[in-house]
């Protein structure tokens, strides 16, 4: 793949595209984590002012922030936003590891140790990444796409290309096509979509995600020059690909990669696509993509009630 200089992109620039995170996404906090969890909040404060010099080690979506943050070469195409349960004075560990590791993040809450998610749509974003599936659940409730990765150390990623790929049901895409699937069988899932290929599917959580993305990527050369590839990595199969490709004709977003793979195991396609995040609504997708790349749950939609 061709090398790319962010210098050289177009002139064109959109809003920027902006990213709210949790600090147990971005560092890997697991060994105070499970203080709090069992000695409670004063160990736990205790435990991060004693150590706020040592800098905290990356975590599950540190590799897919720190590509967000290269698109920023003389303009800023993206925010990162840090919302922390921790207080001020013990976040202050967070922030100390945040320009160790010379992450451009300027804002930041601590809400000492209340829910997050409400301060997700006052900063504007469009993303909600997320070790706490509560904050996940409201934060979709509230519009905004959200996802739980579990904490994890990062793994060194394979490319300079910033890759995301989506599952369509469910999450760049309405549910209602797969309530079909589940309640009246695979004939009937494909005889509806056969019967609808022409009718664009409902906007899922992800679709405004996914557009700003889009819009993102439409600052910079097509193609493999681009520091930005999207995948869309379905169960889906023939005949029920046309509406799927129909629906993205009709919203004008492009998908550089789209797999439709009849039901076969998402993980080592992902793993060759080399995917940062992946996103998905089906636990057992999710469970079989973190063996490979690192995995959004989505929960919404049948495969989560």
């Amino acid at each position: 793949m061709a090398e790319f200089d962010p210098a050289t992109s177009p002139d064109r620039i959109p809003p920027p595209l902006v990213v709210a995170i949790t600090a147990r996404a971005l560092f890997h906090m697991e060994d105070s984590h499970a203080l709090f969890e069992r000695e409670g909040i004063h160990a736990f404060a205790e435990h991060q002012r004693q150590h706020e010099n040592d800098v905290l080690p990356p975590g599950i979506a540190f590799p897919l922030v720190r590509k967000l943050l290269a698109l920023n070469q003389g303009v800023q195409r993206v925010e990162v936003i840090l919302l922390s349960r921790n207080s001020s004075d013990t976040g202050l560990r967070v922030f100390n590891s945040i320009q160790h590791h010379e992450l451009d993040i300027r804002r930041a809450t601590f809400t000492a140790g209340a829910p997050v998610w409400p301060y997700i749509r006052p900063f504007g974003a469009q993303l909600f990444l997320s070790a706490n599936p509560e904050s996940v659940r409201q934060a979709l409730e509230a519009g905004v796409a959200a996802a739980t990765i579990l904490p994890e150390k990062a793994s060194e990623p394979r490319q300079r290309q910033l890759r995301i790929a989506f599952d369509g049901d469910a999450v760049i895409f309405g549910d209602e096509s797969e309530r079909v699937s589940r309640e009246q069988g695979v004939e009937a899932f494909g005889r509806h979509e056969r019967e609808r290929a022409h009718e664009p599917l409902s906007g899922g959580p992800f679709r405004g995600f996914l557009a700003a993305l889009h819009d993102l990527q439409a600052a910079f050369p097509p193609g493999e020059a681009s520091p930005i590839r999207t995948a869309l990595v379905t169960a889906r199969s023939a005949p029920a690909h046309e509406r799927v490709i129909r629906t993205l004709r009709e919203w004008d977003v492009r998908l550089d990669e789209a797999l439709f793979l009849g039901g076969r195991d998402k993980g080592p396609f992902l793993e060759a696509f080399g995917a940062d995040i992946f996103f998905d609504d089906s636990p057992h997708n999710i469970d079989s993509a973190r063996r490979h790349v690192a995995a959004g749950h989505v929960p919404h939609g049948v495969a989560n009630r």
